[in-house]
Protein backbone atom coordinates (compact mmCIF):
# COMPACT_ATOMS: atom_id res chain seq x y z
CA UNK A 1 0.00 0.00 0.00
CA UNK A 2 1.77 3.51 -0.92
CA UNK A 3 1.65 5.92 2.10
CA UNK A 4 -0.38 8.66 2.00
CA UNK A 5 2.27 10.96 3.35
CA UNK A 6 5.65 9.98 3.21
CA UNK A 7 9.03 11.50 4.26
CA UNK A 8 12.81 10.71 3.65
CA UNK A 9 16.21 11.72 4.78
CA UNK A 10 14.40 14.60 6.06
CA UNK A 11 16.64 17.22 7.23
CA UNK A 12 16.41 20.46 9.14
CA UNK A 13 18.75 22.63 10.94
CA UNK A 14 19.09 26.52 12.29
CA UNK A 15 22.08 28.53 13.46
CA UNK A 16 21.73 30.15 16.92
CA UNK A 17 24.18 33.08 16.50
CA UNK A 18 27.14 30.97 14.97
CA UNK A 19 26.25 27.74 16.42
CA UNK A 20 24.52 25.09 14.34
CA UNK A 21 21.62 22.98 15.88
CA UNK A 22 20.25 20.15 13.87
CA UNK A 23 16.63 19.51 14.66
CA UNK A 24 15.77 16.36 12.07
CA UNK A 25 18.54 14.32 11.11
CA UNK A 26 18.04 11.97 8.12
CA UNK A 27 14.24 11.99 8.99
CA UNK A 28 12.02 9.23 7.52
CA UNK A 29 8.16 7.71 8.33
CA UNK A 30 5.22 6.67 6.49
CA UNK A 31 1.57 7.39 7.20
CA UNK A 32 -1.53 5.84 5.77
CA UNK A 33 -4.54 7.79 5.00
CA UNK A 34 -7.20 7.96 7.55
CA UNK A 35 -4.73 7.04 9.83
CA UNK A 36 -4.22 9.27 13.11
CA UNK A 37 -0.82 9.26 14.94
CA UNK A 38 0.79 11.40 17.77
CA UNK A 39 4.25 12.46 17.90
CA UNK A 40 5.66 13.06 21.08
CA UNK A 41 8.50 14.85 22.25
CA UNK A 42 10.22 17.18 24.83
CA UNK A 43 9.78 20.77 23.91
CA UNK A 44 12.38 21.83 21.68
CA UNK A 45 12.78 18.55 19.79
CA UNK A 46 11.87 19.79 16.73
CA UNK A 47 7.77 18.77 16.69
CA UNK A 48 6.22 22.12 15.17
CA UNK A 49 9.60 22.07 12.77
CA UNK A 50 8.24 18.93 11.27
CA UNK A 51 4.67 20.08 11.15
CA UNK A 52 6.40 22.85 9.27
CA UNK A 53 8.14 21.52 6.75
CA UNK A 54 5.01 18.59 5.82
CA UNK A 55 3.11 21.71 5.49
CA UNK A 56 5.31 23.60 3.13
CA UNK A 57 5.55 26.31 5.01
CA UNK A 58 9.22 25.64 5.77
CA UNK A 59 12.06 24.23 3.17
CA UNK A 60 14.08 21.05 4.59
CA UNK A 61 18.18 21.20 4.21
CA UNK A 62 17.53 17.86 2.44
CA UNK A 63 15.42 15.10 2.26
CA UNK A 64 11.92 14.82 0.33
CA UNK A 65 8.24 14.97 1.23
CA UNK A 66 5.57 13.16 -0.34
CA UNK A 67 1.77 14.52 0.30
CA UNK A 68 -1.13 12.47 -1.83
CA UNK A 69 1.37 11.66 -4.11
CA UNK A 70 2.95 14.91 -4.72
CA UNK A 71 6.55 15.84 -3.87
CA UNK A 72 5.52 18.60 -2.15
CA UNK A 73 9.63 19.56 -1.35
CA UNK A 74 9.63 19.83 -5.16
CA UNK A 75 7.41 22.58 -5.68
CA UNK A 76 7.89 25.98 -5.93
CA UNK A 77 7.00 28.15 -3.25
CA UNK A 78 4.04 29.71 -4.69
CA UNK A 79 2.96 26.08 -5.36
CA UNK A 80 3.30 24.58 -2.17
CA UNK A 81 1.12 27.57 -1.02
CA UNK A 82 -1.81 26.26 -3.22
CA UNK A 83 -1.65 23.23 -1.76
CA UNK A 84 -1.28 23.87 1.56
CA UNK A 85 -4.90 26.03 1.20
CA UNK A 86 -6.29 22.73 -0.29
CA UNK A 87 -5.56 20.13 0.90
CA UNK A 88 -4.01 20.95 4.26
CA UNK A 89 -5.86 22.27 7.84
CA UNK A 90 -4.00 23.24 10.74
CA UNK A 91 -5.56 23.17 14.39
CA UNK A 92 -3.02 25.48 16.75
CA UNK A 93 -2.50 25.58 20.61
CA UNK A 94 -2.92 29.68 20.13
CA UNK A 95 -6.14 29.16 18.20
CA UNK A 96 -4.43 31.83 16.00
CA UNK A 97 -8.30 32.98 14.79
CA UNK A 98 -8.44 36.44 13.64
CA UNK A 99 -9.50 38.60 16.06
CA UNK A 100 -11.44 41.12 13.69
CA UNK A 101 -13.51 38.71 12.19
CA UNK A 102 -16.87 37.20 13.92
CA UNK A 103 -16.67 33.59 14.26
CA UNK A 104 -18.27 32.52 11.38
CA UNK A 105 -16.14 34.92 9.13
CA UNK A 106 -13.32 33.01 10.46
CA UNK A 107 -14.41 29.57 9.73
CA UNK A 108 -15.23 30.72 6.17
CA UNK A 109 -12.00 32.58 5.40
CA UNK A 110 -10.42 28.70 4.04
CA UNK A 111 -13.35 28.50 1.44
CA UNK A 112 -12.82 32.19 0.08
CA UNK A 113 -9.44 31.72 -0.12
CA UNK A 114 -10.17 28.64 -2.26
CA UNK A 115 -12.39 31.27 -3.98
CA UNK A 116 -15.73 28.98 -3.22
CA UNK A 117 -18.78 31.00 -4.18
CA UNK A 118 -19.95 32.74 -1.01
CA UNK A 119 -23.33 30.76 -0.92
CA UNK A 120 -21.78 27.43 -0.64
CA UNK A 121 -18.72 28.53 1.52
CA UNK A 122 -21.52 30.09 4.01
CA UNK A 123 -23.30 26.80 3.96
CA UNK A 124 -20.41 24.81 4.27
CA UNK A 125 -19.42 26.93 7.19
CA UNK A 126 -22.51 26.85 9.40
CA UNK A 127 -22.27 22.81 8.86
CA UNK A 128 -19.21 22.80 10.24
CA UNK A 129 -20.03 25.47 12.70
CA UNK A 130 -23.00 23.11 13.84
CA UNK A 131 -20.94 19.96 13.84
CA UNK A 132 -19.10 21.79 16.87
CA UNK A 133 -21.64 23.24 18.69
CA UNK A 134 -21.12 26.76 17.86
CA UNK A 135 -23.59 27.83 14.69
CA UNK A 136 -25.10 29.99 17.40
CA UNK A 137 -21.70 31.77 18.04
CA UNK A 138 -21.91 33.00 14.35
CA UNK A 139 -21.62 36.43 15.02
CA UNK A 140 -19.90 36.50 18.22
CA UNK A 141 -15.99 37.28 18.35
CA UNK A 142 -13.41 35.16 19.34
CA UNK A 143 -12.39 37.32 22.37
CA UNK A 144 -15.62 36.56 24.04
CA UNK A 145 -15.26 32.85 23.69
CA UNK A 146 -13.92 30.51 26.11
CA UNK A 147 -10.47 29.14 25.46
CA UNK A 148 -12.29 25.81 24.29
CA UNK A 149 -15.22 27.89 22.47
CA UNK A 150 -12.15 28.97 20.68
CA UNK A 151 -10.45 26.07 19.87
CA UNK A 152 -13.58 24.03 18.65
CA UNK A 153 -14.29 27.27 15.66
CA UNK A 154 -10.37 26.14 14.99
CA UNK A 155 -11.26 22.80 14.38
CA UNK A 156 -14.30 23.70 12.39
CA UNK A 157 -11.89 26.15 10.22
CA UNK A 158 -9.33 23.50 9.70
CA UNK A 159 -11.92 20.96 8.72
CA UNK A 160 -14.31 23.10 6.90
CA UNK A 161 -12.79 22.95 3.30
CA UNK A 162 -12.34 19.63 3.34
CA UNK A 163 -8.50 19.08 4.05
CA UNK A 164 -6.99 15.24 2.81
CA UNK A 165 -4.25 16.10 5.57
CA UNK A 166 -4.90 17.83 9.13
CA UNK A 167 -1.62 18.99 11.18
CA UNK A 168 -2.39 19.85 14.96
CA UNK A 169 0.08 21.58 16.94
CA UNK A 170 -0.29 21.26 20.43
CA UNK A 171 -4.24 21.37 20.31
CA UNK A 172 -4.74 20.91 24.01
CA UNK A 173 -2.15 22.53 24.85
CA UNK A 174 -3.16 26.10 25.87
CA UNK A 175 -6.35 24.36 27.53
CA UNK A 176 -7.45 22.68 31.15
CA UNK A 177 -7.34 18.74 31.43
CA UNK A 178 -10.93 18.18 31.01
CA UNK A 179 -11.84 20.61 27.79
CA UNK A 180 -9.01 19.51 26.20
CA UNK A 181 -10.27 15.91 26.51
CA UNK A 182 -13.62 17.15 25.26
CA UNK A 183 -11.77 18.66 22.24
CA UNK A 184 -9.53 15.92 21.41
CA UNK A 185 -12.41 13.32 21.36
CA UNK A 186 -14.40 16.17 18.88
CA UNK A 187 -10.92 16.51 16.84
CA UNK A 188 -10.42 12.64 16.33
CA UNK A 189 -13.95 12.07 15.88
CA UNK A 190 -14.40 14.47 13.39
CA UNK A 191 -11.25 13.39 11.79
CA UNK A 192 -12.81 9.83 11.37
CA UNK A 193 -16.49 10.48 9.44
CA UNK A 194 -14.76 12.58 7.13
CA UNK A 195 -12.48 9.48 6.56
CA UNK A 196 -8.90 12.89 6.86
CA UNK A 197 -5.32 11.55 8.19
CA UNK A 198 -4.33 13.54 11.64
CA UNK A 199 -0.57 14.28 12.27
CA UNK A 200 -0.55 15.71 16.23
CA UNK A 201 2.59 16.90 17.94
CA UNK A 202 1.53 16.84 21.64
CA UNK A 203 2.99 16.78 24.98
CA UNK A 204 0.10 15.50 26.72
CA UNK A 205 0.30 11.65 26.79
CA UNK A 206 -3.72 12.06 26.85
CA UNK A 207 -4.23 13.89 23.58
CA UNK A 208 -1.55 10.99 21.99
CA UNK A 209 -3.65 8.35 23.44
CA UNK A 210 -6.79 9.17 20.71
CA UNK A 211 -3.75 8.19 18.21
CA UNK A 212 -3.68 5.16 16.22
CA UNK A 213 -0.30 5.26 16.69
CA UNK A 214 2.58 7.06 18.63
CA UNK A 215 5.67 8.16 17.51
CA UNK A 216 8.81 9.68 19.48
CA UNK A 217 10.88 12.55 18.27
CA UNK A 218 14.27 11.97 19.33
CA UNK A 219 17.96 13.74 18.21
CA UNK A 220 16.03 14.36 15.03
CA UNK A 221 15.01 10.69 14.60
CA UNK A 222 11.04 9.29 14.88
CA UNK A 223 10.51 6.23 16.54
CA UNK A 224 7.65 4.03 17.25
CA UNK A 225 6.29 4.50 20.69
CA UNK A 226 3.90 1.72 20.09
Amino acid sequence: MTAFLRFQDLTKSYYEGDVQRIVLQNAHAEFQSGEITAIVGKSGSGKSTLLNLISGIDEPDSGQIWVDGRELSALPERDRTFFRRARIGFVFQFYNLIPTLTVGENVTLPLELNQVPRPFARKKAEGMLEAVGLLDRWDTFPEKLSGGEQQRVTLARALVHDPLLILADEPTGNLDEETGAQVMSMLTRLTREQHRTLLMVTHSMEAASHADRVLRLSHGQLLAER
